[in-house]
């Protein structure tokens, strides 16, 4: 329960949002400069067996969960192949389809603190889908979700005081997309599979992800194509891909800019210690508006492991190539990433921390998806369902932060608990940014085989909204 009469919730504010987050931080440090208590020799963690074991047999491995839907071969399924439909382009398709899908149902509710409404809200959301499976590579998707609609979920507040029903029902299609193999679907043209004709290709309304969604997270109108498996010397593996979105594109502060066309080359390659990815987009829009303007779009990322610690390094840089709107401005941002797993444990420790300098924003933003310091942590990051905010600030303007977490796994792995501590302060004295700092919690429960019940909660102290605090519950059905 909280006690409003913590000095630092009151709404004298005695202690200030910069002198409770130093301390937080400092924490954060020591915290991960402990890590190396934990390590011990590898050898001494392993019990090798000298015996082998026995394979498990058919009916030792867990009951297959079929989805809502299944027309041809089985999800999952064993058996005899089909011999499918000969194409002229030499390819043999045995189409399968595939319906499946989730419901999230929550009761969402914020006290924002001071003397801002409270939020109080049942709400809920079903993402249902349509997977064609073609072949191994080639497959057409569709989604749809009826009960939300451009950031808005169908449900009923009752807080505010204007108690409301909010009604998101549509069939407007959320993503609709053909992906394949250029060899494959052309087999003829490469009958020894000599050339390098094994390009992927992806058209239609599609997520877009890259830099782990620092870059780019919307559902964009796009074409793909993708070769993979590029050899150079001393290189294991490279992935280049080029990317043309012409529509459904929405700018960093989540508003769709109806004119806005993307460019983006992206590539993944693959050392002996680290996979290094560098990217690039261009957004060009004829919307001289507050939201629109250009923008260049810049990406480097390291994710490896050393010694105990996964650590993963993003560098993000956006250059507004006309004047700065709220869609576009420039800006840089550091992001870093760090976690290990106690020994003995299947547990995940993790810090991260972040600095931005400037105003730095995103390619591209979906409804929903918050700001670019969502992937910080729990505090930081958008539920995608409903009014209920993130607990921090995730917007990435002149800032300087992270979270620390533990991740707690029990009951057969069918129970985690992560509990968080992070801040957020600006750079410079008025900046644009709610400074704070926060206590996070979420627990996930596993319940038989297609249902989940999760709670999250947290309390904050933000600048101009001491005293904050929220709790929800969702139950996720998985069909």
């Amino acid at each position: 329960m909280l006690d409003r009469s913590i000095n630092i919730f009151s709404k004298k504010r005695i202690i200030s949002t910069k002198q409770i987050l130093m301390p937080v931080l400092c924490l954060l440090l020591i915290g991960i400069s402990n890590f190396s208590a934990f390590r011990v020799d590898a050898a001494e963690r392993l019990d090798l067996l000298d015996k082998p074991i026995p394979m498990k047999k058919a009916e030792e491995f867990p009951e297959r969960v079929p989805p809502l839907i299944q027309w041809g071969d089985d999800f999952l399924g064993t058996g005899n192949i089909p011999s499918g439909i000969d194409l002229p382009t030499g390819a043999v398709w045995i189409p399968s389809l595939w319906v499946y899908g989730s419901s999230r149902t929550s009761y969402n509710y914020v006290d924002p603190g001071d003397n801002d409404e409270r939020v109080s809200e049942v709400v809920t959301r079903l993402d249902l889908n349509f997977n064609l499976k073609l072949t191994g590579t080639e497959r057409v998707f569709m989604q749809l979700q009826p009960l939300r609609h451009r950031g808005e979920t169908t449900g009923y507040s009752f807080q505010p005081s204007d108690r409301d029903f909010t009604n998101a029902l549509n069939l407007d299609i959320a993503s609709l997309f053909f992906e394949g193999d250029f060899g494959e679907i052309f087999p003829l043209l490469d009958p020894d599979d000599s050339r390098a004709l094994d390009i992927g290709i992806a058209l239609g309304r599609q997520p877009i992800f890259f830099q782990e969604g620092i870059m780019l997270n919307d559902t964009i109108d796009a074409i793909g194509l993708t070769r993979d498996t590029l050899i150079f010397e001393d290189i294991i593996d490279t992935r280049l891909s080029v990317l043309f979105g012409w529509s459904n594109l929405d700018r960093d502060n989540n508003v769709r800019d109806e004119n806005a066309k993307l460019l983006g080359v992206f590539t993944e390659t693959d050392l002996r210690f680290s996979t290094v990815a560098l990217d690039a987009a261009y957004v060009i829009t004829d919307d001289d508006t507050n939201i629109g303007g250009d923008g260049l779009y810049l990406g480097l990322s390291s994710v490896q492991r050393i010694r105990d610690y996964n650590i993963a390094g993003y560098v993000n840089t956006s250059i507004a190539l006309d004047d700065e709107s709220a869609g576009v401005k420039s800006g840089l941002l550091f992001f870093l990433e760090m976690s290990m797993e106690p020994p003995q444990t299947h547990d995940v420790v993790y810090l991260n921390s972040f600095v931005g300098f400037d105003d730095y924003s995103s390619a591209a933003r979906g409804k929903g998806t918050g700001g670019p310091l969502g992937r910080a942590g729990i505090l930081f990051a958008a539920v995608g369902i409903g009014n209920y905010p993130a607990a921090l600030d995730n917007r990435a303007n002149d800032v300087f932060g992270g979270a620390l977490g533990y991740q707690k796994f029990f009951n057969g792995d069918r129970t985690n608990l992560t509990m968080e501590v992070g801040g957020i302060a600006s750079r410079k004295s008025g900046g644009p940014i709610q400074e704070g700092v926060g206590l996070g919690m979420r627990l996930q429960q596993k319940i038989l085989t297609r249902y989940l019940f999760q709670s999250d909660a947290f309390i904050a102290d933000r600048e101009n909204s001491s005293g904050s605090y929220g709790i929800r519950t969702e139950l996720q059905i998985q069909f």
